[in-house]
Order: C-alpha cells, then sequence, then structure tokens
C-alpha cells in the first residue's frame, strides 16, 4: 500500500508528480530544485544558498512523512556543472551525519527552471 506525501513546506509538485511516495518504511522522494515553498520561485543568490534550499526542500518532505535527512539511503544529486561538486559535498556535511548515504553525482545539460542544481532520493522510515 503506497501513502502520497505532501507538505507546505516544500515545494508544491510543478507537474505530473507526487513530493514522496510511501511504501512500506520506504519513502521516494521526487527531485527538489531550489524553489522556496512560500514564493515558489527560485532562490536567491549562489550555489551555495541553490544546494542549501535543496536540501531544506529534501528534509521538508522527510518530516513530512515522519522521518528526517539522516534516513536518506540514497542520494541522487544533478548539477549542471560538476565544478560544484566540492561545494555540494561541504554543504551535505552541514545537513547529514556520518555515515553519509549512498550517492550519486551527474552533470546535466539543463534543470528545471533554470536551476543549478537538483536532487532525488530514498529514505528508509524505521
Amino acid at each position: 500500500m503506497r501513502k502520497i506525501i505532501a507538505t507546505e513546506f516544500a515545494p508544491a509538485a510543478i507537474g505530473t508528480y507526487s513530493q514522496a511516495v510511501q511504501v512500506g518504511q520506504q519513502l521516494f522522494l521526487s527531485g527538489q530544485i531550489p524553489l522556496v515553498p512560500e514564493t515558489m520561485e527560485l532562490i536567491e543568490g549562489d550555489m551555495r544558498a541553490q544546494i542549501s534550499q535543496v536540501f531544506r526542500n529534501l528534509r521538508a518532505v522527510c518530516q513530512a512523512a515522519g522521518g528526517d535527512l539522516q534516513q536518506i539511503v540514497k542520494l541522487n544529486i544533478f548539477l549542471t556543472d560538476l565544478s560544484h561538486f566540492a561545494l555540494v559535498n561541504e554543504i551535505m556535511a552541514e545537513f547529514f551525519p556520518q555515515p553519509y548515504p549512498a550517492r550519486a553525482a551527474i552533470q546535466v545539460s539543463a534543470l528545471p527552471k533554470g536551476a543549478q542544481v537538483e536532487m532525488d532520493g530514498v529514505a528508509y522510515l524505521d
């Protein structure tokens, strides 16, 4: 049985998808870009601001399901420029304690709304 997860503390879905879907103890998180939930606009600022906003959005969806970022077991990171990889690592360490989740980082040519970063993942809610 699946449960749809939605929260006003993360950006509303801008397409035909849910913020997350929970199946048993698994939580499948849709991609988050650095939208500010209240305005649905990209956060102003540099790449640090964008990456941090994406982590805040993912955290809000995890919390809506009764979990937190620390329960993400697989994280996918999509960047329009892989030169930001070291910055992702630095900011990720501020949001996640060790041990870190499994992860992939992929460079893509473009992301929705001109974002420079998007992340999705899978969490295990214990």
